[in-house]
């Protein structure tokens, strides 16, 4: 990981009032695949923020510096929705494919049939005649 990253990964966490002295950190084991090195090694990351309660696991890669900078990153985010009531880019996501999950409404749906309806009769008008 380059310092830069680290570096500007302070200066937001100093940004949005987050201390060092605040955040609870344990290492614990790892779980799914990746066979007996995940087992034993303790590279999984869980980070308390205690004045929030804010909660976080992070075991993206397999180093244990990595899962450190990615959990606070995760922390900076949900303290931004939390404080600024901004979504998340994750969070914007998760609504745009609730939103096309959606189903459509009678009307909606009734026109879109219509429109194909008109489009399959231009389609037909279009086609040679047969002898």
């Amino acid at each position: 990981m380059r310092p830069q990253k680290s570096a500007e990964l302070a200066k937001r966490m100093e940004a949005l009032g987050i201390h060092e002295e605040d955040l609870l950190e344990k290492f614990i084991l790892g779980s799914g695949s990746g066979g007996q090195k995940i087992n034993k090694t303790s590279s999984c990351v869980y980070l308390k923020h205690l004045p929030t309660g804010i909660e976080i696991k992070c075991q993206r890669e397999r180093s244990r510096e990595l899962n450190r900078y990615y959990a606070r990153k995760e922390l900076c985010e949900r303290i931004e929705e939390q404080v600024l009531q901004k979504k998340s880019a994750r969070q914007q996501q998760i609504e745009k494919i609730r939103r096309q999950k959606r189903r459509r409404s009678r009307r909606s749906k009734e026109k879109m049939l219509a429109d194909k309806k008109q489009h399959s009769t231009v389609k037909t008008l279009r086609q040679t005649p047969h002898d």
